[in-house]
């Protein structure tokens, strides 16, 4: 007898930590679909995966559209995991960032993953037994000056994955929520305000390695590292200091006007 296909659909799998994610599930023996808006990386990750042995196939859409997913979950086959992987970033001093990108990073990081998510709930395209994966961020622990907006949106799907996961249990689906750090990413790079701390940012592969092992493990929470559970620590019983740290290593080092993704709604990678 043939064995099923295992499909795992990856949002901002056409680079960084999507990218890393992709490569991660498809070696587990998963049939990869990933979603982005950024058709020449889904071109060359597509190409990779498949030198690699892995069965993919990629969709180009907007995910801030909301017509679009409905295209996309009606044609698409059941699913056994979901990666919500996708998001973006402003950063600047307040006041500075622009009211469209403000809202762009709403729309992507917040908005089209429930969105998606409810598609896919009322299409009845998730298996039992499959697992929802959102990754949120460590700035849901530590205050995060000069991208309040992005920090707001990150505490909204953890929220959201929360209520999920209880909702969700008697149909035996596995919802995970997953607050990555810094990690080496050109999300990272493009909105870091300190890029000498390339070196110390956790590789997207050690994170996609950890991603796997949590929707293996059925793991609900998730904070990888031992560098990012401190921080997480020290933001739960010292928030004063935890937000004294954050304005020191970030804030003040921003520079302005904010600086944006210049409207790419799929970097694929998220800075935590």
């Amino acid at each position: 007898m043939e064995k099923p296909t295992v499909r795992c659909l990856i949002t901002g799998a056409a680079s960084g930590i999507g990218e890393a994610i992709a490569h991660r599930f498809g070696r587990a023996g998963m049939e990869i679909v990933g979603v982005d808006v950024d058709a020449a990386g889904s071109e060359r990750v597509v190409a990779d995966l498949r030198r690699a042995g892995i069965g993919a196939g990629f969709e180009t859409v907007d995910l801030t559209d909301s017509e679009q997913h409905e295209t996309l979950v009606a044609r698409m086959s059941p699913l056994d995991t979901v990666v919500h992987s996708a998001g973006t970033s402003c950063v600047g001093g307040f006041g500075d960032a622009p009211e469209l990108e403000q809202q762009r990073v709403i729309d992507l990081n917040l908005e089209a993953p429930i969105r998606l998510t409810t598609e896919l709930l009322r299409r009845e395209k998730i298996e039992p037994g499959g697992s929802l994966v959102f990754l949120s961020s460590l700035s849901r622990f530590l205050s995060y000056p000069g991208a309040s907006v992005y920090a707001a949106t990150k505490d909204g799907l953890a929220a959201y994955a929360r209520g999920l996961a209880v909702a969700l249990a008697p149909r035996r689906i596995h919802v995970a929520t997953v607050y990555p750090g810094p990690t080496r990413t050109p999300h990272a790079r493009r909105f870091s305000p300190d890029p000498d701390a390339e070196a110390r940012r956790m590789l997207p592969e050690t994170l996609a390695r950890i991603v796997y092992l949590a929707v293996r493990r059925r793991r609900r929470v998730v904070i990888p590292g031992t560098a990012n559970k401190m921080l997480a620590t020290l933001g739960h019983i010292a928030p004063t200091l935890a937000g004294r740290l954050m304005k020191r290593v970030i804030y003040e080092r921003l520079p302005h006007p904010a600086r944006s993704s210049g409207g790419s709604s799929s970097p694929g990678s998220e800075s935590g």
